[in-house]
């Protein structure tokens, strides 16, 4: 007997079905792997002297000496800095929410993951703290606090901190997180409450939904969402025993639609307090007051890469990153191919439209998206293998160190110096992620650095450059013989950049200044001495494409309401932005799938959107 083909309706419950399930055993195999804190009694032989630790508590919190001591023994003995410690009895709903976070068994080795923990205890050492500039003489923390300092405290031991379940440690939490003080942790978490709370609202709608509508499937998944925290922490092996897990199975759905409202409610309260800083939009208002022409200088006739007078227009668009006002044109030389931003940003120009963007207002949000790019940091520091082994590495347009920190898992013995621009290399040095912070112009200092350094490197760098051959001759001139010079770029021959248009994502007006295709990069390093001993394009594809186009799209329908060099913000402002948002969602959804076939499809092809160089400078 054949059954029928399940319909359109009965697929949407085996997809969550599927989807829950693995979430269950994802967070019941993540359990396992929390470390237990040993019972280490005060008077026991061998105890470490608590010297050199501090245990910072939120308010409310009052651990026993035996589970510091504990705590110490523990970390000194896997060598850790950082110890945030789980209360045995933390809420389920806390309690799940961290093991969709966190990957105990990877937590520790990922140098660049967030830092994430309780929000209760922190184990860290006074050395961690002084580089960190954290006073734990300060008065006591509210959660969302000292998560945040744990987020932060992570960047300063990226593979020392680490997190365990302290049986001695009780849970003086809430058992049913909601309202601002879960909103707010989110925000500490740099997790949007806003996008979460709707996303947890519709996925609750849709559970009932299905539950209703499509018989023992949709009940099926229905119920074991209802289950899940039972299944997850009921065990009788589990390291955690939450004190409300009973109450918590039962109600699932009532305290989950009741958080889920109060978190949204709040993020909408936050969202209309959120007025920008009173000072920085004087700021940009009276930069703003005579007008953007001045930030450009006058257009250029011909090719900065080969003189050439063959120009046409590439795209023309406004600034999609941030909504700053301004109008941006890239042409393209019709004998070499070069593309680049004609007329070109002033300096005066590239302070004002890089300012917030990786510093200040969004400092934030570009040191998450740096800090997820592990894999694209690991492949590029893997190019070298079959060619050297480094021991002096400059990363030039390092930005925090993201590369550097990630690449030390490749290259553990190789010292890390990073050069950059912006305040963010002081911060990457004090972070331990570079050795020596170099901050400046990279021609300036070619000539006290001269060949100093076996590896130079420049990922993404020079298409924000003024003059990228000034930027090789320096890499010449610090380079010893021999050594190498790594170089990433955005591809312009890309056939995304056909497809996609304005919202091509690696256009990135009005930052980038030049997009050279391979072939010319090839030619100006023979110029210079240099041989091309490896090429990428596939491997070094960024698989954004499709979702940043639905990004710009989005913010180029409705900007950041709360930008402080628009408009102030109004109802009408906010609520087309929410809309926009919303709308926004399935679109991200199904560009994120698209992108995934199209990175697959960029590796078996070696097309990406971008390529990578690796080229010797030749001896003498």
């Amino acid at each position: 007997m054949t059954h029928p083909p399940l319909s359109g309706v009965r697929w949407t419950s085996a997809v969550l079905l599927a989807a829950l399930g693995a979430g269950t055993v994802r967070a019941a195999l993540r359990l396992r792997d929390l470390p237990v804190l040993p019972v280490v009694p005060p008077t026991s032989a061998g105890v470490p002297r608590p010297a050199g630790w501090r245990l910072l508590t939120a308010r409310g919190v009052e651990p026993d000496p035996a589970t510091f001591l504990a705590a110490c023994a523990y970390a000194e003995g896997e060598g850790l800095r950082v110890l945030d410690l789980l209360p045995a009895d933390l809420a389920a709903e806390r309690a799940l929410g961290l093991l969709r976070l966190v990957d105990p068994a990877r937590y520790r080795w990922d140098r660049l993951g967030e830092g994430r923990g309780a929000g209760f205890a922190v184990l860290v050492t006074e050395e961690v703290l002084e580089r960190a500039a954290v006073d734990p003489g300060g008065p006591r923390p509210a959660p969302a606090e000292l998560l945040s300092l744990t987020s932060r405290l992570k960047e300063y031991a990226s593979d020392a901190t680490g997190l365990a379940v302290a049986p001695g440690l009780s849970c003086a939490g809430p058992g049913d997180p909601g309202g601002p003080a879960r909103a707010a942790e989110l925000r500490a978490q740099g997790l949007p409450p806003g996008a979460l709370a709707a996303a947890q609202l519709g996925g609750l709608a849709l559970l009932a939904g299905v539950a209703v509508r499509q018989g023992r499937w949709g009940a099926a998944a229905a119920g074991l969402y209802w289950l899940q925290p039972y299944l997850v922490l009921g065990g009788s092996g589990s390291p955690l025993r939450p004190a409300d897990l009973a109450r918590a199975t039962a109600a699932r759905p009532v305290r989950s639609l009741r958080a889920g409202l109060r978190t949204a409610g709040a993020a909408r309260a936050a969202g209309r307090d959120d007025a920008p800083d009173g000072a920085r939009a004087a700021a940009y208002r009276e930069d703003l007051a005579a007008g953007t022409d001045r930030f450009l200088e006058a257009r250029r006739p011909d090719c900065p890469w080969c003189g050439s007078v063959r120009l046409s227009v590439r795209v023309r668009v406004p600034d999609l990153l941030q909504g700053k006002p301004g109008r941006f044109t890239l042409e393209r030389c019709g004998d070499c191919g070069h593309v680049f931003q004609n007329p070109r940003l002033t300096t005066e120009g590239l302070e004002f439209y890089y300012r917030d963007f990786y510093d200040g207002r969004g400092g934030e949000g570009a040191g998450t998206v740096f800090g997820r790019l592990c894999a694209a940091y690991r492949g590029r520091a893997e190019m070298l293998l079959p060619h050297a082994d480094p021991v002096s590495w400059l990363d030039v347009g390092t930005g925090h160190g993201h590369f550097c920190n990630a690449a030390r898992a490749v290259w553990p013995r190789t010292r890390f110096d990073g050069l950059d621009m912006g305040d963010g290399v002081r911060e990457a040095e004090r972070r331990g992620w570079v050795e020596t912070g170099y901050q400046g112009q990279f021609p300036e200092f070619a000539p006290k650095l001269a060949g100093q350094y076996e590896v130079v490197s420049m990922y993404h760098y020079l298409e924000h450059t003024r003059d990228p051959l000034a930027e090789l001759d320096a890499a010449a001139v610090v380079l010893a013989p021999g050594g190498f010079l790594a170089i990433e770029l955005p591809d312009p021959e890309s056939r995304m950049a056909r497809l996609l248009g304005s919202a091509w994502l690696p256009w990135f007006q009005p930052q980038h200044q030049h997009l050279a295709p391979a072939a010319n990069l090839r030619e100006a390093l023979a110029d210079r001495g240099f041989t091309v001993v490896a090429e990428e394009h596939g491997p070094a594809h960024q698989g954004n494409d499709f979702f940043g186009a639905v990004a710009l799209t989005a913010a180029r329908l409705a900007p950041d309401p709360d930008r402080p060099w628009g408009p102030p913000a109004t109802r009408r402002s906010r609520a087309l932005a929410g809309a926009v948002r919303l709308a926004a969602l399935p679109c991200f959804a199904a560009a994120a799938a698209l992108d995934t076939l199209r990175t697959a499809a960029a590796r078996r092809t070696d097309g990406g959107n971008a390529y990578r160089l690796l080229a010797r400078k030749d001896a003498g």
